[in-house]
């Protein structure tokens, strides 16, 4: 799908609050859908994958999903598969220092725990759930019983959960959403490609959240897409259900974030493709948000 940038301004200077609206409203109602279904298929399929690149909204679409079944009366339970990580060991800490560990390998979960404990949730055992400590790069158990009760949904969410090698359950058991930006915006033109978009919002998400510079974010996007074409592309078409998680008015959001920074970036070619689309866009400021917008997950509150 493309859509124009012109399009874009037109409708955000016109009415933002109506735009906003509008594209969040078209964003709950191809989740409820789903939900929908998911719901008819509950006992047979207790278990939801979700997947999707870096920068896809997953956690932010995980959670929506969980309020919607949670609102309908069906308790529902989102897990991250980030917590499933194996603890490093002291030579592999050593590569990560330098920059040789291969993050985004799908050997770093643990799917034999992993299983484990998918397969005593769907059989409704209970199971001390695990967390990961990135600061000192193990995985720690949390303390945090969970024990499905009939009826009740899981979600695990992460970039492995559709790799039948990780996720080593029958799929009988389970329903698989794929999350992705798909829209392209175009402009005289010109073509912006989602990737471009996953990168602006890993950029902003990053300085806030991680401390991370806009170079150090380009630079693991570099090896972040290398993986996403190994280990999460090949597995997108087992989805039982695919969402294009891009938000027409974002970019607008992201002008005020990047724009500056942009300029002193523009020997990069990533950027220069961005920052072509940033100049002609209007701006957006977060406050203008909507308090559940999916965007919100990049940019804060």
């Amino acid at each position: 799908m493309n859509i124009e940038l012109h399009d874009i301004n037109e409708k955000l200077l016109a009415d933002p609050n109506q735009f906003l609206e509008e594209t969040d409203l078209a964003y709950q109602k191809r989740l409820s859908e789903i939900a929908d279904d998911i719901a008819l298929h509950r006992a047979e399929r207790p278990i939801i994958l979700l997947s999707g690149p870096s920068g896809s909204g997953k956690t932010t679409t995980a959670h929506m999903i969980e309020q919607i079944l949670d609102d309908r009366g069906i308790e529902t339970h989102t897990l991250s598969l980030d917590n499933y990580f194996q603890t490093l060991t002291d030579e592999e800490k050593l590569l990560f220092a330098e920059g040789k560990l291969d993050l985004e390998s799908p050997r770093r979960i643990d799917s034999v725990f992993l299983s484990e404990q998918l397969t005593a949730l769907e059989e409704g055992r209970p199971v001390e759930l695990p967390e990961y400590d990135f600061k000192e790069s193990a995985r720690k158990m949390s303390g945090r019983i969970l024990q499905r009760k009939p009826g009740e949904l899981v979600i695990l969410e992460g970039i492995h959960s559709l790799n039948p090698d990780v996720i080593r359950i029958p799929d009988a058991l389970t329903a698989r959403i794929y999350v992705s930006v798909r829209t392209r915006i175009t402009a005289d033109g010109e073509v912006l490609h989602p990737s471009k978009i996953r990168l602006m919002r890993r950029m902003v998400r990053d300085r806030l959240f991680r401390k991370r510079s806009l170079q150090e974010t380009l630079m693991m996007f570099r090896s972040v897409e290398e993986g996403e074409n190994k280990y999460i592309m090949p597995y997108k078409y087992r989805s039982t259900y695919d969402v294009d998680t891009f938000m027409a008015y974002e970019i607008c959001a992201y002008k005020p974030c990047l724009s500056a920074d942009f300029q002193s970036m523009l020997d990069e070619p990533e950027i220069q493709d961005a920052d072509a689309f940033l100049t002609r866009a209007a701006a957006l400021s977060s406050k203008q948000l909507p308090e559940n917008s999916l965007i919100r997950e990049f940019v804060g509150f």
